[in-house]
């Protein structure tokens, strides 16, 4: 690699010595690759530019491929045509570098339509060969870390890209033609609040405070439906300190929406509606692959109770009669690891989500989760030992949690106080949220109308969508462990 970088560097300095700008500035691109095949012309004046993908050299000829954002065409180079010292040049360029190229279209014997090439010029020479195999970077570990390498010889993985900004902006149309504001709340916050998770820490030089990076935007949002805003929504980066795995990156996109009168139906319904809209809209079908399986969004999508589930996959009807012990013990048969510390919930919950949840493929609401598991739910008023809530799960993973909102302060208050006088998760040294949100609840008092809300993972929605087998390849940049030399 240093010795074929070495060569570029000569050829950058022959072309310096020749009085070449190897790194040009703007050119006066009129056309793309893509607009050259389809609104073609003999003899039709072009001005093309992007990069160059391959050089075959014929004596006094060269054929070439640029490539765009849109495509490729193939080059036509003549020695007549270019004079002889640019068509000496050209053997300084190499696959790559990137140039802008001025012509007319005519289509080859082979009937390849192609730019008969009257002016070259170089604008970015590149110094870093492009790797061997054009046809596909194959490295997991380069693709992550060179996205840009990634993104120049996978073409798939562009198309990806495209279809993940696709799908966002058919999110926000969706949502406005509902009647939903999009805002933004703060990223950086003095308390962290919305969900349990560590935070990230920082220091406000200016205010002499510590700060969090939001887990999540959730109370903000509240205080929106406080203020009379009615129908919100956020599409925001949240970040958890926490760990890397083929479904967790600690900075993620995450939609929050809110709608005021509505309730936990109200949001099932939104999110199966937009669900089945974007897949119809950005994929063009409903039934979508995933690996060696098929999701089928087609209606109607399945709901069934949490204590159905567990009762169902344990072989029971009376799971949650037994002691928080005999729990401990059949998790323990399942190869799970418990602690002692651990209460009936946790344990239940352990199952749930190393068992039950991996096994529900099609798309699954999973109803009346335990109160202690969402503290800023409104409880089942035929139950209240659980909340009014669904956890919307597709090919084995939690896509959208939704909830019928607590709206009362002093049940809110409550619930803060039981969750921070349980000790922290295993394995942290702090939960992150010791203090309760004071303000949060003032505005609570303030009164917030009953609501409906629910929070969309955008990049698992992104994998569930093209099918992608993990997050790292829905991001354009995923967090990284960091590279140590060996």
């Amino acid at each position: 690699m240093d010795e074929l970088k070495e060569q570029r560097l000569k050829k950058l300095k022959e072309l310096t010595e020749q009085g070449v700008n190897p790194y040009g500035g703007r050119f006066d691109r009129r056309d793309s690759a893509a607009a050259c095949r389809e609104e073609y012309r003999e003899e039709k004046k072009v001005s093309v530019a992007g990069r160059l993908t391959a050089i075959r050299g014929h004596g006094k000829t060269v054929f070439a491929d640029l490539r765009d954002s849109s495509g490729k065409i193939q080059l036509y180079l003549r020695r007549d045509t270019l004079g002889e010292d640019n068509f000496a040049n050209l053997k300084l360029l190499d696959l790559g570098d990137i140039v802008g190229v001025r012509g007319s279209l005519f289509t080859t014997r082979k009937g390849e339509i192609s730019v008969m090439v009257r002016e070259i010029i170089l604008l970015s020479k590149a110094l870093q060969p492009l790797p061997e195999k054009w046809h596909g970077l194959k490295d997991q570990e380069i693709r992550y870390r060179r996205r840009y390498l990634d993104l120049i010889v996978n073409e798939e993985v562009k198309e990806l890209f495209r279809k993940r900004s696709r799908i966002i902006r058919e999110i926000r149309l969706f949502l406005e033609e509902r009647g939903f504001l999009e805002v933004e709340t703060p990223m950086m916050q003095p308390l962290p609040g919305g969900a349990a998770a560590r935070p990230f820490q920082t220091f406000y030089t200016a205010l002499n405070t510590k700060m969090y990076l939001r887990i999540a935007p959730e109370l903000y949002l509240k205080r929106l439906l406080v203020g009379g805003f009615e129908k919100v929504f956020e599409l925001n980066r949240s970040f958890r300190n926490e760990g890397l795995s083929r479904k967790h990156n600690p900075e993620f996109t995450m939609l929050e929406i809110y709608e005021a009168y509505g309730d936990c139906r109200t949001m099932m319904e939104l999110v199966e509606s937009m669900i089945i809209h974007l897949a119809e809209q950005v994929c063009g079908t409903l039934q979508l692959n995933q690996g060696d399986t098929v999701v089928n969004l087609e209606r109607p999508w399945k709901r069934i109770r949490y204590r159905d589930l567990i009762n169902g996959y344990l072989k029971t009807t009376d799971w949650f009669s037994n002691s928080t012990a005999e729990m401990a013990e059949v998790a323990g048969r399942l190869d799970l690891e418990v602690s002692p510390a651990m209460s009936a919930v946790e344990i239940t919950h352990e199952i749930y989500e190393k068992c039950v949840e991996p096994g529900l493929i099609q798309p699954t609401f999973v109803l009346e989760l335990p109160a202690e598991l969402v503290p800023l739910a409104r409880r089942s008023e035929g139950d209240p030992g659980v909340v009014d809530v669904f956890e919307l799960v597709i090919n084995g993973f939690e896509l959208a949690p939704g909830y019928s909102e607590l709206n009362d302060p002093i049940e809110q208050r409550r619930r803060f106080q039981e969750q921070e006088s349980r000790p922290p998760p295993a394995g942290t040294e702090e939960r992150g949220g010791e203090k309760i949100d004071e303000d949060f609840l003032t505005a609570l008092e303030t009164g917030m109308p009953p609501a409906g809300g629910t929070g969309i993972g955008i990049d698992r929605l992104v994998m569930i969508l093209t099918g992608a087998n993990s997050i790292r390849d829905v991001i354009l940049f995923p967090q990284l462990r960091p590279k140590t030399d060996t």
